[in-house]
Parts: C-alpha cells; sequence; structure tokens
C-alpha cells in the first residue's frame, strides 16, 4: 500500500513538471524530438536533420536525413564547393577592352570591343578606369562601333526553373557573361532605385539611379504626402523593357525607399554604361552602339582581373548571391567542357559531388543558387559534404565564406548577423542560411559548449509561412551548442 502511495506521488509530481523543463532535462536526441513533435509551426511540415561529429563524421542524430527535399540556398554549398575544386582558389574572371583596327591622330580606326568573361564584380568605376586608360593611349575618337560581346556564355538569360514572379527582383537578375554590379554587394545585373520624399505634400518624391544612366526609363507616379500618411512605395520593372514605374506614398522627412531591380538584357546595360565612361573622358564614337563577337584579329588593349574566387565567396556565400551562383555554375561548364551554359555547369557539378562526398543518385539539381522548387538534396547528404570538405586544402577559404551567428558586420555575419545573439550561439554557429516560398533551411557547423565541434544540416518544407521556419533553426542549433 505505501509503495503505491509513493508511486501515485511521484507520477503527479512529474505531471506538473513544465514541458519545457522536461525537454530541458532530455539528452540531445530527446530535445530534437521533442521540438519536432510539439513546435505548432512544424505540424504538417517536413522536417529533415542530419547532426554529425565534425572529428569523426558519425551521424549523432538523423530525423528523415534520407528524404529528398527542397535545401533553397543551401544548395550554394554544393556549388561553392564544386567551384573551389574545379576552378582553386586564386581563380579570376577576366575582362577585356579589344580593337580591331590602328591607332592615327587620336583617332581609332575601326570598332572598339567590350568583351565580358563572367565577371560578377565589374563596377561602373572599372568601366571609367578603362576610358581613362584609352585616353592615355591617345583615342579621342572610335570611327567604328562599340560592340559588347557577351558569347562567353550562352545566351539564356534564365535559369530553367527561374519564376516569372522573380525575374524583375535583384536575387533573379538575368545572368550574362557581360554584366555589371551597382555597389560592392555585388548584385550583377542589377540597378540601385532610390525613392526620396520631397519637401512640399504633393509633390513628386524625388528618384535617383545607382549608378547614375539613361540607359533605364522612369515613369514617377508616387506623391509624397503628410508625416503622418502612409509608406507604401511600389518599384516595378516592366517584363521584356527596362521601363521602370513607381507608384504609391512616401511621407514628409521619411526615409529614403531604395530598391534592387534586375534589368532586361544586362549586357546592353553595361555596353551603355561603358559609352558614358568614354564620353565622361571625351572619346567620341561615331559609329553604333551593338551586341557582337570579338573578331581573332582584334588586338588587346585592355585586360581587367576580379579579385580571387577566394575572395568572391565572401559576399556570395554571406550574403547568399544567386548570381554569383549561376555564374559560378556557367563558368564551370565554360572552362571544363568548352560551354558557358546552365546545362553544362550542372554536368561539371555533378561529376564533382563523388569527390565532394556526396552521391549524386540521390540529388536533382536544376540550377546553382537553390532558387529552383525542383532542386531535391537529403539533409545526409549535405552533412556529408561538410565533413568530407574539411579535408580539402581550400577548406578554410570555404568556412571563412560562412555566415557567423550573431555578428552585426555583413560581411562577417551575413545572413546570419540578426540571428543567435546570445552567448551560447554567437561567434559559434557558422552556417549557410536557405530561404524559398514554404522552404526554410540552415547547414552548417556549431561549436558546443564541451568543446566540440559538430555539423549540422536542417532542412524544414511544406511551411505555411516559410519566415517562421528561422527561430525553428535558431533553436535546434542552440540545442546542439548546448551539448
Amino acid at each position: 500500500m505505501l509503495r503505491n502511495y509513493f508511486m501515485i506521488i511521484f507520477v503527479l509530481i512529474v505531471a506538473t513538471v513544465p514541458q519545457h523543463a522536461k525537454a530541458k532535462s532530455l539528452t540531445m536526441t530527446g530535445q530534437l524530438n521533442h521540438l519536432i513533435n510539439t513546435e505548432p509551426d512544424l505540424q504538417g511540415s517536413i522536417v529533415g536533420i542530419s547532426v554529425r561529429s565534425a572529428s569523426t563524421g558519425s551521424i549523432l542524430y538523423d530525423h528523415m536525413g534520407s528524404t529528398r527535399m527542397r535545401v533553397a540556398s543551401n544548395l550554394k554549398l554544393y556549388t561553392a564547393a564544386a567551384a573551389l575544386n574545379v576552378l582553386g582558389e586564386d581563380y579570376r574572371f577576366k575582362t577585356e577592352v579589344l580593337a580591331n583596327g590602328s591607332i592615327k591622330r587620336k583617332t581609332l580606326n575601326g570598332n572598339l570591343y567590350l568583351k565580358g568573361k563572367g565577371d560578377p564584380t565589374l563596377l561602373k568605376s572599372d568601366l571609367d578606369h578603362f576610358a581613362v586608360k584609352l585616353k592615355k593611349c591617345g583615342i579621342n575618337k572610335i570611327s567604328g562601333n562599340l560592340v559588347g560581346d557577351d558569347t562567353w556564355y550562352d545566351q539564356v538569360r534564365y535559369s530553367t526553373d527561374l519564376s516569372w514572379m522573380d525575374e524583375t527582383t535583384y536575387y533573379g537578375a538575368q545572368i550574362s557573361a557581360l554584366t555589371i554590379s551597382p555597389d560592392k554587394d555585388y548584385d550583377a545585373g542589377t540597378i540601385i532605385v532610390q525613392v526620396k520624399p520631397a519637401s512640399n505634400k504633393g509633390s513628386r518624391p524625388t528618384v535617383s539611379l545607382t549608378p547614375k544612366t539613361s540607359f533605364v526609363k522612369i515613369i514617377n507616379h508616387s506623391i509624397t504626402v503628410a508625416t503622418e500618411g502612409k509608406r507604401k512605395i511600389k518599384i516595378e520593372r516592366g517584363h521584356g523593357n527596362n521601363t521602370i514605374t513607381i507608384s504609391g506614398t512616401i511621407p514628409l522627412k521619411a526615409k529614403s525607399e531604395r530598391e534592387w531591380i534586375g534589368l532586361w538584357e544586362p549586357n546592353r546595360y553595361a555596353l551603355a554604361l561603358f559609352k558614358q565612361s568614354l564620353s565622361e573622358q571625351g572619346i567620341k564614337v561615331a559609329g553604333k552602339v551593338v551586341t557582337g563577337t570579338t573578331p581573332k584579329v582584334a588586338k588587346k588593349l585592355i585586360t581587367h582581373q576580379s579579385m580571387t574566387l577566394s575572395n568572391l565567396l565572401v559576399p556570395f556565400m554571406k550574403l547568399s548571391n544567386n548570381s554569383h551562383a549561376e555564374v559560378l555554375t556557367k563558368e564551370m561548364g565554360r572552362v571544363v567542357k568548352g560551354d558557358g551554359s546552365w546545362d553544362k555547369g550542372l554536368e561539371v557539378i555533378k561529376a564533382e559531388l563523388p569527390k565532394l562526398g556526396a552521391n549524386p543518385k540521390t540529388m536533382l539539381l536544376k540550377d546553382g543558387s537553390g532558387l529552383s522548387q525542383v532542386n531535391l538534396i537529403p539533409a545526409r547528404q549535405i552533412s556529408q559534404l561538410l565533413y568530407t570538405v574539411q579535408k580539402k586544402k581550400w577548406y578554410q577559404a570555404y568556412f571563412h565564406s560562412l555566415p557567423v551567428a550573431g555578428i552585426s558586420d555583413r560581411l562577417v555575419g551575413g545572413t546570419l548577423r540578426n540571428r543567435m545573439k546570445g552567448p551560447l550561439t554567437r561567434g559559434k554557429v557558422w552556417a549557410k542560411t536557405g530561404t524559398i516560398n514554404s522552404v526554410s533551411s540552415l547547414s552548417g557547423y556549431v561549436q558546443t559548449r564541451s568543446g566540440h565541434k559538430l555539423i549540422f544540416s536542417i532542412l524544414l518544407n511544406n511551411m505555411l509561412d516559410e519566415s517562421k521556419g528561422k527561430p525553428l533553426e535558431d533553436k535546434i542549433a542552440s540545442i546542439l551548442a548546448n551539448q
């Protein structure tokens, strides 16, 4: 009888312990299972998680880790690793300026060619520098045409599964071998549109472009409203053109509204900016501004090189730059197969997978960035990749490119700069984020409280609101950090 009495008391005490306290006392496996089974935002979703020891590669936790799932920008972990393996840490993109005529009496008697070879970091200031060099060569006039050559890659601008809704966004910008970035985030093929309120209510806000150009047409229907009015500005580019329409309202004294817009035919945009740079140096183009192919007999006047691939990985991975991923995919196709296309680039990536510890038969790849909803990879394959690459000579450059939790510097913390700021995780989680419609992902490394390093991959699919995946990923990373 007494024994039954104590048993009842014990059951009553356990029943009164709060659920979160019970979860805290569980093992890592118990805590992760508890979170998956009890979090309301995960109900009806598909959750793939793989956790490994960074030192041995042994699996410490697995939940649907072998199930193929959409990965969003976690696919960039593969693109970056393949690029380092194929191209090397010191690889640089080139841009060339060539001519097919002689220079006499300050006139280039022939055409001037701007040949792009994929550099996604080319800026307007680089074009200005080209123009200065040409001026120093004694050129004041070009008797022929100014020709933009982007034949280094094919002419397919969008990856197969890109949504029509994404085509004017910075993250869905067209891919060209000749392209310009507006600033040092290097969102190639885009322009920055800034809307600033006027000084008087009822007046049109001021619209400015970076870089300044007449290549795009601005239609401004927006209005400055009273200080207490609504801030609701829309910046939209039309399909198949470069007409940007601005509508809506912005209050007096409000902060400027800024948006990066992907342009139609970025090669022509780069060419227009180059003509502008030439004009600013007093160099006149007598002929037309056209696109075409550089003849083999053309003489190289200028060769510009980008930063190294190891340095490019920082804005690419930290800021999750889609255009960099797609350019690298096409570049691998061009270098290995002589064809700068998505098809050939993806063939190269797939051929590299076994060298990176991955089994290509377990996955489906459709692009280099993860923007496609059709990319499918199991979480276990991602954690295996992250284990295998630790042995590569380029691993430090790869690891350095990952966003770092809670570090406010954009080029250190990247897409994790505002997440996991607590002492348990700040500066101790290095991971690639990922978000597309109904998908959230996070994969990388975590330093535990006991001094060990773990590898993890978290893939959350079929979420009603993908933004709610981030705090759940942070909870999982915190559980791992607390081991």
